[in-house]
């Protein structure tokens, strides 16, 4: 980080508080969590929906599933509350017979192996040697920077291996065939796999970056490990990246060949939402690393929020939208789905031009211009400690506060939710009902709760600097709003 002194700030005083102050209780810092706690007490309306999210994805599948449109009834909210207000125990019966419907199959498990097997296989791909933030235990996470590769080869190769391809192994539309199967398969996986998570991080963590709560169900939930590995094998890369990441963007082209077989032609809402996410996600491997120095991976422990998050809630809920289509067709015309479409796709580039924008900042030490000018910014100073001797070492970052970055501290999160409720209202919910808008409806809540996260991290590991820096830009993601 460079050592420069930060350029002369505005002088203009936030128009509301900048900064969270009620965050810091005092100035010890739990080991490990890299300047912020986390976990239950941290967000309790969080709390509630982890607790229910296991069912709720067996849920969603089902009523996105052909089960669901044999028992006759439409899966619009409109339709279905005001029935269950009519029959309440009837319609909990009703919802509750339809989750613990949903269960593992041969078929589903196989294909679930083939899948992380592929994945895995490609972590060998080689790449340029990247490095993570440095931990508050002076830890500093290496990588092998080959995302776009793993994406462009697995592609190819679940293309090639399909009856489009030339293996004919498989139907392409099989994404949407063992659905519900494999999400019944990834929650069983999913709560076993962080369940050994939580004893690794306890009995032999692969670095400092560990340690227990003290409490048996947050260590399971927040995760007793930073950056877990096996061997070497970055497990939490592997299940938040190279495993839903890629499902996700396989997942919206095989619902829409599927839809195409099930209906005889194209649903141009299906297919542009489709497109759009698929290229979304390139951009997200092309930008791999940065989500490498983001809150979920530099400061979210490896427990069930975010590992069995990526393994299950992203199948199920970020390819909700798409999935809800095949049996329930868009009716959006060329036109409009294309408007959408190109609505989507800027907010995709805007997104990636921030995340660029910042990163340029970042490798010039702050000498590169940022919108034709000399960018403004906070030099600011924190510590790390020695964990062997509690020896602090002083260092220092650079605070952007010009370009994107003097907007807001994340505008770029407007524009992921720009993309997300453009693939949203590709699904139509004019005519599908507000049940498709679901993703887009959780990603603003996420955001909105990772932004006032990622300001009490930064609170709690620079001070006064960051402070400083709120005074300079003070709104999270909507200017004059919040």
């Amino acid at each position: 980080m460079a050592e420069s002194e930060p350029r002369q700030r505005s002088g203009k005083k936030a128009t509301s508080s900048p900064v969270d102050k009620e965050v810091v209780k005092d100035d010890k810092y739990a080991e490990g969590t890299n300047w912020v706690e986390g976990g239950l007490e941290a967000n309790p309306y969080f709390f509630a929906l982890i607790i229910a999210a296991p069912f709720l994805s067996l849920l969603f599948s089902f009523l996105t599933s052909p089960a669901m449109k044999d028992t006759g009834v439409e899966p619009n909210l409109s339709a279905m509350v005001p029935a269950c207000l009519a029959n309440l125990p009837g319609c909990g019966l009703a919802v509750f017979g339809a989750g613990v419907s949903v269960v593992p199959s041969i078929k589903a498990v196989g294909f679930l192996l083939c899948f992380m097997g592929v994945a895995f296989l490609l972590e060998f791909v080689p790449g340029k040697v990247e490095f993570g933030p440095e931990t508050l235990t002076g830890h500093i996470p290496k990588y092998i920077d080959n995302g776009v590769r793993h994406y462009i080869i697995y592609t190819a190769m679940f293309w090639a291996g399909s009856n489009l391809g030339p293996a004919n192994f498989y139907d392409f539309g099989i994404m949407f065939d063992v659905f519900p199967a494999a999400v019944a398969t990834l929650n069983i996986f999913g709560i076993v796999f962080c369940m050994f998570l939580t004893f690794k991080g306890l009995t032999f963590p692969s670095t400092a970056d560990c340690g227990s709560s003290g409490s048996i169900i947050k260590d399971y939930l927040w995760g007793t490990e930073l950056y877990p590995r096996i061997f070497g094998w970055d497990l939490k890369r592997f299940i938040n990246c190279r495993f839903s990441m890629t499902f996700w963007a396989l997942a919206g082209f095989s619902y829409a060949y599927r839809s195409y077989t099930l209906h005889g032609q194209i649903d141009w809402g299906l297919f542009f939402s489709a497109l759009s996410q698929y290229l979304y996600l390139f951009k997200f491997f092309w930008w791999e690393m940065g989500y490498m120095r983001s809150i979920d991976i530099i400061v979210d422990r490896a427990g069930f929020e975010i590992q069995w998050g990526c393994l299950v809630w992203v199948p199920a809920v970020y390819t909700l939208h798409s999935r809800f289509l095949v049996l329930n067709p868009s009716h959006l015309d060329f036109s409009v789905a294309l408007a959408l479409f190109v609505l989507s796709l800027a907010g995709v580039v805007l997104n990636y031009a921030a995340d660029r924008e910042r990163d340029i900042f970042r490798a010039t030490n702050g000498k590169a211009l940022v919108w034709g000018k000399e960018p403004q910014f906070i030099t600011a100073e924190y510590a790390i400690v020695d964990h062997k001797t509690g020896e602090e070492t002083k260092k220092t970052s650079l605070l952007l506060a010009s370009g994107f970055w003097g907007v807001a501290r994340h505008f770029q999160y407007l524009f992921e939710l720009i993309a997300a409720w453009s693939w949203c209202f590709l699904a139509n919910p004019l005519v599908n009902g507000v049940l498709p808008l679901f993703y887009a409806a959780f990603l603003t809540y996420l955001l909105i709760d990772r932004a006032k996260r990622d300001s009490t991290k930064c609170l709690l590991k620079y001070g006064k600097y960051y402070e400083d820096y709120c005074e300079l830009v003070p709104y999270k993601i909507l200017p004059g709003v919040y």
